[in-house]
């Protein structure tokens, strides 16, 4: 592999401008129409960026993000430029371009809303159906076993939250007053194809995507791009197939092990977020690293 031995906490680009600096991501401009997006290697958990980094995650960040983009171009477009080296950088951009913990994309418009879609009943979707036989206000069948797999994805759109704060659920009403009705279904049904076809190809490698949140930008013709991450174990939820048994949550690729872990602390799951123990920060950059190569069978 082509990542990076040292591990990135945050970044440090001088000679660019910094845009912004998220929970995982630091964003600097290029010029007037790019920015240059640094994947760290910072671990956010319940809305808490922890002090202690993950080994290697912001490398597969940022090359699953490219795999997927690749795959799911044919259903939307998305904001990566190609051939991007041609591009002159300072040299502590142009080193985090050719680690692979960076990628150069087009300056968008960002939509205020999270675009997430559900195939199977866990996390925050389990807790409302427990409360109320529904998700997000989405009836759904009596009986369900945590983990179960849905009749059919859902999509359950969420608010953007500011570092440090939490996204919140959101009707498919309210989210057609944040953007349009139009725009709102737009978003829909692409996050739908996004997800079975990315789902389709992860159970034919193994793996089960549980649930996964999209991002979206309108260019300057209102074009809707695919933005951010994509179909990442920090955007989704990603479980072994051959494990895969309803009715408790199952093991996973993603940082699911370390939020089930800080379930066992005594935290009051606000800032600033405990340290993590040298074997479940090594555990978890194995997961990462091994969602890599299943899905893209490439080592």
């Amino acid at each position: 592999m082509n990542q990076t031995s040292e591990t990135l906490f945050e970044s440090q680009i001088e000679k660019l401008p910094l845009v912004s600096r998220g929970k995982v991501r630091d964003i600097y401009g290029v010029d007037d129409d790019k920015l240059l997006i640094v994947a760290s290697d910072r671990l956010s958990a319940f809305d808490v960026v922890l002090p202690t980094p993950i080994p290697g995650k912001g490398w597969v960040l940022t090359a699953l993000s490219n795999f997927w983009f690749g795959r799911t171009q044919h259903i939307v477009p998305n904001h990566l430029i190609p051939d991007p080296h041609h591009i002159a950088l300072p040299d502590t951009a142009a080193q985090a371009l050719r680690d692979g913990r960076a990628m150069i994309v087009r300056k968008l418009k960002p939509l205020p809303i999270e675009a997430i879609v559900r195939g199977y009943l866990i996390g925050s979707g389990w807790k409302d159906y427990q409360a109320t036989g529904a998700v997000c206000g989405i009836e759904l069948p009596a009986g369900l076993l945590q983990a179960d797999k849905l009749p059919e994805p859902i999509f359950t759109p969420s608010t953007k939250a500011d570092v440090g704060d939490h996204d919140d659920n959101i009707s498919f009403d309210r989210a057609a007053e944040l953007t349009s009705p139009e725009l709102a279904e737009r978003v829909k049904q692409i996050s739908l194809q996004l997800y079975i076809e990315a789902a389709e190809h992860a159970l034919g490698c193994g793996i089960i995507i549980a649930d996964t949140k999209f991002e979206f930008g309108l260019d300057d013709n209102g074009t809707l791009t695919l933005i951010d991450e994509v179909l990442t174990p920090d955007s989704s939820r990603f479980w072994p197939a051959d494990s895969y048994t309803p009715g408790s949550s199952p093991p996973s690729f993603d940082k699911q092990y370390v939020r089930d872990y800080l379930e066992t602390l005594d935290w009051d799951k606000k800032a600033p977020g405990p340290a993590l123990p040298p074997d479940v920060v090594a555990r978890t950059s194995e997961k990462y690293y091994e969602a890599y190569k299943t899905l893209t069978a490439r080592s």
